[in-house]
């Protein structure tokens, strides 16, 4: 192996360990919400940085690999894949790090209501991400469709909690206030899981070197 192809590795492999921070915050910023556990969004919010910090090593390792070794066509690709990949991921971290905010927020109001959708929209998006990171290993195009088809069930999810929430604003106008904290929860869930999509088409992209949008270009 070249000293270029171990940086490449090791280029990759920073990529992998930031998508494991960002999946772990996820589910543990959910974690906070449904038990209501203040220590543990104050965690999520604290290690944020080591996502950044992460995201911006990899960023000035991905530019010094293009200009110093000057890649051909196909590890150009891969580096700017990398790079783009980290952007969705940090986002998803700033997210993970919003649903942690909302449940200190939450906590200290009565329970409106029993978690059941939001933990399953997590699990969906925490599933998603690794998935795509999975495809982006194995540079498998097939895993990364699977993740793409994935994205409606957060969407279904996510209108079902809405319509939820909406009823009791509409029954208790009271509960206003903890119902609208959820529902930008939900809508948080929703954005992770728009991300992992980005990122499973960027893997197609670097696999078959085409940029696909969405479910409507998938057959094509």
């Amino acid at each position: 192996m070249s000293i270029f192809d171990d940086e490449l590795m090791q280029l990759k492999g920073k990529v992998l360990r930031m998508g494991a921070m960002v999946e772990s915050a996820i589910k543990e910023s959910v974690r906070a919400l449904v038990e209501r556990d203040n220590e543990i969004a104050k965690s999520v919010i604290e290690k944020d940085h080591q996502v950044n910090s992460l995201d911006v090593e990899i960023d000035e390792e991905s530019i010094r690999l293009i200009a110093i070794r000057q890649p051909r066509a196909r590890d150009l690709r891969f580096i700017t894949t990398a790079m783009k990949i980290t952007t969705d991921l940090e986002r998803m971290g700033d997210l993970a790090v919003n649903i942690a905010e909302r449940a200190l927020e939450l906590n200290e109001e009565p329970l409106l209501k029993p978690y059941i959708d939001i933990p399953k929209m997590s699990q969906i998006s925490q599933g998603m991400t690794r998935g795509a990171l999975d495809a982006f290993v194995k540079l498998d195009k097939k895993l990364a469709m699977e993740v793409i088809m994935r994205d409606d069930e957060v969407d279904d999810l996510k209108h079902e909690v809405l319509k939820e929430l909406l009823f009791f604003m509409v029954q208790d106008p009271t509960t206003a206030s903890r119902a609208m904290k959820i529902s930008f929860v939900a809508q948080y869930l929703e954005r992770i899981a728009d991300h992992a999509t980005n990122i499973a088409e960027i893997v197609i992209y670097l696999v078959a070197g085409k940029m696909i949008r969405h479910m409507t270009l998938l057959e094509e």
